[in-house]
């Protein structure tokens, strides 16, 4: 279920008093991103144009066009950065994938049971995490998105494998009728 934008960075807190941005960059190659040209909020009502872009410690600092003061860059703390997806270039081998194309992938247990649906990759800084509405319904689970969990992914069958641990299969599990 590929989308026509992918999240390719997201502005953090604002660096000094002139308007720069920390900026927490997801591409390969983060110098590639003033080469996109403008990026888009995830609406893509709203465009931003990177004009300096330097390696920091855990992040880079940004410069946008039109942004002079820390008020500004305040304002903009935590917006994701997306670019049009027909700048990127495809994937080098089946291996490999964009974050977005794993929204949408039917979740399967290695068993081949159904498990439920991925609907959100997040990353809360302790490395990714898949949100999962389960097959039965229910509130959505939050699995780890590694190995050891997640086996396998077959983008061209639309599926993935997981191995949630009995904690979450007892999470999907449906509730059993009343006996009475």
């Amino acid at each position: 279920m590929p989308t026509d934008r992918i999240l390719i960075a997201r502005i953090g807190a604002p660096h000094g008093v002139r308007g720069e941005v920390r900026l927490f960059v997801f591409a390969g190659d983060p110098s590639a991103l003033v080469a996109y040209g403008p990026l888009t909020d995830e609406t893509g009502k709203r465009r931003f144009e990177l004009t300096a872009l330097r390696p920091a410690k855990e992040h880079f600092v940004a410069r946008l066009k039109g942004v002079d003061t820390r008020e500004a860059a305040e304002a903009l703390t935590n917006v994701g950065l997306h670019v049009a997806r027909d700048l990127l270039p495809p994937p080098e081998d089946e291996d490999e994938f964009y974050q977005a194309d794993l929204i949408g992938l039917a979740a399967q247990t290695a068993e081949g049971e159904a498990f439920g649906t991925v609907v959100a990759v997040h990353d809360f800084g302790a490395g990714d995490i898949l949100e999962i509405a389960p097959a039965g319904g229910g509130k959505t689970l939050m699995l780890p998105f590694t190995k050891a969990v997640v086996p396998v992914v077959d983008m061209k069958g639309g599926r993935l494998v997981v191995d949630p641990g009995e904690w979450a299969r007892d999470e999907t599990a449906p509730p059993e009728a009343d006996k009475g």
